[in-house]
């Protein structure tokens, strides 16, 4: 695996997916109403991007090296540690964020002129600004799923930067509306939100700084597959713990049962171009 030519790439689609957030922050700054059909889609697609690469190439690919470099028994369990331990990891920080800065809550973009939810709202919260930091901390994860996928294998670094930039739309639309009841400013909403998605590049950058240290020509393949499992269990919550809630929650339950079905077709046939 060639790591260095890889950087630059991987650093790139995490910054993309990241600041995708901004692009729901416009929507909840320029636009009226939400289109609550095609977010049913998008999200249900996204979903479907992650749990087919997921199952059927990231987690099988580090398994394989793990029971080739460990053995048959001992390469089983810790790849079903490694990416039980990614859903751990994800589950613990949704545990520390309070439900009411939790981003994930559905909200539309037409609630900001809501004065009866902005009144509700303001009580929850008093400073819109820990909401963008509720998301910030939840991106961190993903922004290190983008890159070490990246860092792997690019092209499906590009599949699973684009399924989480659709995830990000959304939930910039979520962190701009509470952050507009909390401060009464458009403005402040929207670019707090836009911040929040920086949080993904940082946790690329943590990726950088904690992975690549310890990696050797010896151990490169070993690391990766840990780290490859790992990923797998993150974004394999994220599709069932967020995507598919909010999916279903936004439009009817056969849109994104149909978004879900096309993502995953879609990244079949990518993976089928591409080998």
């Amino acid at each position: 695996m060639e790591i260095s030519g890889n950087i630059l790439t991987a650093f790139m689609l995490t910054l993309f997916a990241g600041l995708s957030t901004g692009i729901g922050s416009a929507i909840a700054f320029f636009t009226k109403r939400t289109n609550t059909k095609l977010l049913s889609v998008a999200l249900g697609f996204s979903a479907g991007v992650m749990i087919y690469i997921s199952f059927m190439e990231i987690f099988p690919h580090a398994q394989h090296i793990l029971i080739e470099k460990l053995g048959k028994l001992r390469g089983h369990w810790y790849s079903l540690i490694a990416f039980f331990g990614g859903m751990l990891l994800i589950t613990l920080i949704d545990k520390f964020i309070p439900n009411f800065e939790n981003p994930h809550e559905v909200k539309a973009v037409e609630d900001m002129d809501d004065k009866s939810k902005a009144i509700a709202f303001r009580k929850l919260y008093r400073m819109g600004i820990m909401t963008a930091v509720a998301v910030g901390i939840h991106n961190f994860p993903e922004g290190l799923a983008t890159f070490a996928s990246a860092l792997q294998d690019p092209s499906i670094g590009i599949a699973i930067a684009i399924a989480i930039a659709i995830h990000n739309i959304p939930e910039g639309i979520a962190v701009s509306v509470p952050i507009y009841y909390a401060t009464g400013n458009r403005k402040k909403a929207f670019w707090l939100s836009f911040l929040s998605g920086v949080s993904e590049p940082v946790g690329a950058l943590l990726g950088y700084l904690l992975i690549l240290p310890f990696v050797t020509p010896e151990n490169m393949d070993l690391i990766f597959a840990y780290i490859l499992a790992g990923v797998a269990g993150i974004m394999i919550f994220i599709s069932f713990d967020e995507l598919l809630p909010s999916a279903e929650e936004y439009g009817e339950h056969h849109l994104s049962v149909y978004g879900l079905i096309g993502g995953m077709a879609v990244m079949a046939l990518s993976l089928m171009v591409l080998s």
